[in-house]
Formats: structure tokens, C-alpha cells, sequence
């Protein structure tokens, strides 16, 4: 039995599964199998995945659970003690996965391992979505060793050590099984955006450690560049606001319930003066499905058994930070 799963899930996702599959498949040997877990796709990918990976093994599910769902339902099937989720716009290197699994084979108590993310568009540039291992501030707001905000640094090896982080980008992420399980997995409820450091956070209170090895280098193509969607917005803000009542302390609840309020509203007047009101209205959107969801987060706030607290919170506004010139990492840790 392999001791890693790489695991890849699809929704009509064909143009870069032959884009980039084939980099897993080459480089993904020995102790380890490449898992295709398809989300309902309405394309052809299941059909071009049998016909040109024959032994590239294929789950399928009835529907679209999104990543937190489809995740979730996909790994019922798969039962390797490590995990690698890979997101299907990820090229990969020679010996990618090994230093990450090296790492949760000698220490008991880490629970993800993640590669460093570097642009596949241009690859001397970190990636928005991960870069070099993730970190939030005292408001919520991600950010990143090589990124704040929109700010996204070259790798010249400035964050090439191997350390404990807040959050590891769901594009690539290499989990122990015990501890997902353990946990229930990703919040399903949040269906796409922030379930990834939802669960992270949730395994940190556990006592579990988020690690970075920037020895494992991936290519990631990702979207963080594009300009987003209503719908991003919209899931973006109501799983932050989520995450952040169910797992942060109560001064910390506190702060957010007074100033995110305020700072939500500036973002949405911002979109309104850029003449995008389907944009402030997601996020006002958010918030409507924040308060309903009050009821569900205050059980699951309460069932989160806080043995540890977690590491890599900023205690002050990167959004602060940025708007006063310091926009690379080292300025703010």
C-alpha cells in the first residue's frame, strides 16, 4: 500500500489536467499514487483522464460539493496516512512530495506540511495563494511569507527556511490523515474559499503544527491575480467572518465585531465610487449570511477543544501596514 496519496480535484477542469497532469504523474513515484477525485464535472474529463491515464485511479461524485465538500467525500475512498491535496493547475518539480513526507514521518506533531508556491506564469515570483507559508492578522486579513495583500515579492531565496506557520494554501498541502479525520475534515458549510486555514486553525487549537518546507517547490497558476468575482468576494468575507467566530479568542472576537464592521463597509463604498455594485453588494451579502449562520458557529465555536493556541497571528492591520509603504514580509513579522 502506498504511504501518500496525491489527490487532485476536478470540476470540468480538462485544460489543466493536460496541462499539468502529467508533471504529478512523472514525478510522483515510488511510495506514493496520483488520485483523481472529479466533483460532478459536465466536461469530458473523466472519459480523457480514463482513456489517457489509464492507472491514474478516478473517483467520482454525483455533484459539485465544492473543495470543502468534494474533499471531504473523495478521501472516504482513499486511505494512504498522508494525504497531498493538489490543486489541478499545479506543475510540480523532481522529488516534490519526499521532503515533505520526510517531515511528518519524524515529527509526530505536525499535522500539514506544504511546498513553497512560486507563479507558473512567472516563475521567479512567488505565488498569491501560498507563496511561502501563510499567517493572518489580528483582523483576519491572510497574508503571506512573499505577499501582502497584492503585493507579491521574487523569490530570492529571503524565505527559504523551514518553519511553523499559521496556514498552508489549500493548492498544495500535504496532510496527516489522523489529524483531518480527527477533526471532521473541511467545514463543508463554507463550500469554497478559507476552509483550508478554517481547518488549520482548528487543528492548531488541537495541538497540532502547520509546517513550510521550502525545499518542495511547486508552479501554481492559481487565480489570485485576476480580478475577483462577486461570488469570491461574497465567500471570501462570509467564511472569514465564520472562521474567525468559531476559533479566535474572545478579545479577538471582540476587535473584529467592532472594527470589520467598518472596514467591510470602506471596501464596499470602494466598489460603489469603481461602479461595481454587485461587488459591495456581496459583501453585504456576507454579512446577512454571517448572522444567520450565528446559531451553527456558536455550536461549532463551542465543540473546538482548545488544548493550544495558535501561532502565526499577526497582532496588528496589515491593511494598515501596507497603506503606510511596508509591503514585504520581513517588514511586518
Amino acid at each position: 500500500m502506498a504511504k501518500l496519496s496525491v489527490v487532485i480535484l476536478n470540476w470540468n477542469g480538462r485544460h489543466h489536467l493536460e496541462r499539468y497532469l502529467h508533471s504529478v504523474v512523472a514525478h510522483t513515484t515510488g511510495d506514493a499514487e496520483v488520485v483523481v477525485v472529479d466533483n460532478g464535472s459536465t466536461d469530458d474529463s473523466v472519459a480523457w483522464l480514463k482513456r489517457n491515464y489509464p492507472d491514474v485511479r478516478v473517483v467520482c461524485l454525483d455533484k459539485n460539493y465544492g473543495f470543502a465538500g468534494g474533499y471531504n467525500r473523495g478521501l472516504k475512498s482513499i486511505d494512504t496516512p498522508y494525504t497531498l491535496l493538489l490543486n489541478s493547475d499545479v506543475e510540480v518539480t523532481e522529488g516534490w512530495w519526499q521532503p515533505l513526507v520526510a517531515i511528518l514521518d519524524s515529527e509526530a506533531d505536525v499535522a500539514v506540511v506544504a511546498p513553497k508556491l512560486r507563479a507558473a506564469a512567472e516563475r521567479e515570483m512567488f505565488e498569491y495563494a501560498g507563496a511561502s507559508g501563510g499567517f493572518i492578522d489580528y483582523l483576519g486579513y491572510p497574508f503571506c511569507r512573499g505577499r501582502i495583500l497584492s503585493s507579491v515579492e521574487r523569490d530570492e531565496g529571503q524565505y527559504d527556511t523551514r518553519r511553523d506557520i499559521f496556514w498552508a494554501s489549500g493548492a498544495a498541502m500535504c496532510c496527516r490523515r489522523e489529524a483531518f479525520d480527527a477533526l471532521g475534515g473541511f467545514d463543508e458549510e463554507f463550500f469554497a474559499h478559507m476552509e483550508e486555514i478554517d481547518l488549520q486553525w482548528r487543528m492548531q487549537l488541537s495541538g497540532w503544527r502547520i509546517v513550510i518546507e521550502p525545499r518542495a517547490v511547486v508552479y501554481h497558476l492559481g487565480g489570485g491575480t485576476l480580478p475577483p468575482s462577486p461570488q469570491k468576494i461574497y465567500l471570501n468575507h462570509r467564511n472569514n467572518l465564520a472562521m474567525l467566530y468559531k476559533c479566535s479568542t474572545p478579545l479577538q472576537r471582540a476587535v473584529v465585531a467592532i472594527v470589520r464592521p467598518f472596514t467591510d463597509a470602506l471596501e464596499a463604498v470602494g466598489y460603489l465610487v469603481m461602479l461595481q455594485p454587485r461587488k459591495a453588494w456581496a459583501i453585504v451579502r456576507a454579512w446577512g449570511s454571517f448572522i444567520a449562520w450565528h446559531g451553527r458557529l456558536h455550536r461549532a465555536r463551542r465543540a473546538i477543544k482548545r488544548r493550544k493556541r495558535a501561532v502565526g497571528i499577526y497582532h496588528f492591520s496589515i491593511v494598515l501596514r501596507y497603506l503606510c509603504g511596508l509591503r514585504h514580509f520581513n517588514n511586518m513579522m
